[in-house]
């Protein structure tokens, strides 16, 4: 009797060991597997994460645009019965910094401002490419809609170095000779695919800008990253009354 009830506790102390164990080794591996399966999710999290941030950069740097000239009505009246309007063209550089202004004064109100676009592949801007992460403009020629495009005022006069470039010693060597490479060879740019290609290039156009323009106005030109320019316009505020002024006499003590 006794020898069948050692044998009884013996088993039921074995099968609570062998069951205590199950279940530590149960809890064991399920708390660890909870870790990781935790551990897994928190990395995939931060990897969504980044990628997000990725995407909106690229959506950014796609969709972003650059102020590249402004441009006002320092006089409007008419003279012999024709209408006569002056405007100041401030260009602003790669850098922010703006060029001498100059002053054009057109028949008409309204302003035509032709330019060459160049706009290099979104995969290149997506990427930020130190040469080719966004379109690149330059203005070659300013009329009024009285007037014929022979008639024109030349911004970049023809054979020499673009304004952009001329003298600036900040515009970074590289850039400023890859981008002059581009303008000297920009119809050859629009119609010879494979060298488009070789440059990175997409499309590489004559646009043309046009507009009425009004006194006490601001006119801002800005170009998209992968895209053209664009025209607006906003009340001129005080801040920039004073800073016209500086600007005409800036433009008077040039001549």
């Amino acid at each position: 009797m006794r020898t069948a009830l050692k044998t009884i506790t013996k088993t039921g102390l074995l099968a609570m060991l062998v069951g205590g164990g199950s279940f530590s080794i149960w809890f064991y591996a399920h708390r660890h597997s909870s870790d990781y399966q935790i551990e897994q999710l928190e990395s995939q999290k931060r990897q969504l994460e980044k990628e997000k941030q990725q995407l909106q950069t690229v959506v950014q740097r796609l969709s972003d645009e650059k102020r590249v000239a402004e441009v006002l009505v320092t006089d409007q009246k008419t003279v012999d019965g024709t209408l006569r309007t002056t405007l100041l063209f401030d260009e602003y550089k790669h850098d922010g910094s703006t060029l001498p202004p100059r002053l054009f004064t057109i028949e008409g109100n309204i302003a035509h401002i032709d330019a060459m676009v160049i706009k290099f592949d979104r995969g290149l801007i997506a990427q930020n490419d130190p040469l080719r992460g966004r379109s690149v403009a330059l203005f070659h020629r300013l009329f009024g809609d009285k007037q014929s495009p022979q008639q024109a005022f030349a911004i970049d006069p023809p054979g020499q170095p673009p304004a952009i470039y001329r003298g600036d010693p900040t515009e970074p060597a590289t850039q400023a000779a890859f981008e002059k490479e581009l303008w000297q060879n920009f119809w050859r740019l629009a119609e010879d695919k494979d060298y488009r290609q070789s440059k990175g290039v997409r499309i590489a156009n004559g646009q043309g800008i046009w507009g009425p323009f009004s006194p006490d106005r601001l006119y801002i030109i800005t170009l998209d990253s992968d895209g053209g320019l664009n025209l607006t316009s906003e009340p001129l505020k005080g801040i920039y009354k004073d800073a016209l002024q500086q600007r005409l006499s800036a433009v008077d003590q040039s001549k």
